[in-house]
């Protein structure tokens, strides 16, 4: 069967943060920056809440690229795998970093889509890895660039996904009540319009009190 007929879960996914790092994100401009750091984000947490195995690696850390982003190491703490290779899949610590959780549905995030996210993805589906691209989660130098990236990847049998569709696969049905009021609470203020139609239906139509608080009231100081 195809690739694309099937459908990964929690149980039988990885998913893979590959060089979000300063000087790699100061070099995107596929799309706004602030949105790839908030989908990048979105996406560790709903993994981590479906205790899905993360895979962090950066490349160059204080030669060139710096530290991988602090929001992303907030939910994934830990040293993520190191490397000189801009191939990601060249690193023997990345590879088993990859086997050790025994997934073969991977999901793909990074920097540069052009390199950094093209060239393992391309390898690892030789390698027999089903691969699917979260392209709101990966940023490439142009939107040429990215595009390019993205239908080389598909020529090579990868899969295009985004954010919401990516988290939303892992929950599937709405019956499913383990991570719904978890989940619920992640989308409402990180997924954009989706969040705010998840406020919606939980203020208007099911009553539940509002995310934001009440404004703070600071005592005037005593003259």
């Amino acid at each position: 069967m195809s690739n694309y007929h099937k459908l990964y879960a929690p149980a039988d996914s990885a998913v893979v943060f590959i060089d979000h790092q300063p000087q790699m994100l100061f070099g995107v401009a596929s799309m706004d920056r602030a949105s790839l750091i908030n989908n990048v984000t979105l996406l560790a947490k709903c993994a981590k809440e479906f205790n899905v195995p993360a895979v962090l690696t950066a490349v160059e850390t204080e030669g060139f690229s710096g530290y991988v982003w602090p929001m992303l190491l907030d939910v994934f703490p830990g040293q993520p795998v190191e490397r000189t290779s801009m191939n990601s899949w060249d690193s023997m610590e990345f590879r088993k970093a990859i086997e050790a959780t025994g997934q073969k549905n991977i999901i793909m995030t990074g920097l540069w889509t052009e390199v950094c996210v093209t060239w393992p993805t391309i390898e690892m589906i030789g390698a027999g890895y089903n691969i699917y691209v979260v392209e709101d989660c990966c940023g490439a130098t142009s939107p040429g660039a990215q595009e390019a990236a993205l239908s080389r990847m598909v020529q090579a049998g990868a899969v295009r996904i985004t954010t919401i569709a990516a988290l939303l696969e892992w929950q599937r049905d709405w019956a499913k009540k383990e991570h719904y009021d978890a989940l619920m609470k992640l989308l409402r203020p990180q997924a954009g319009a989706y969040g705010v139609g998840v406020e919606y239906a939980y203020t208007m139509v099911h009553h539940a009190p509002q995310t934001a608080q009440k404004p703070q009231v600071v005592p005037k100081k005593a003259h």
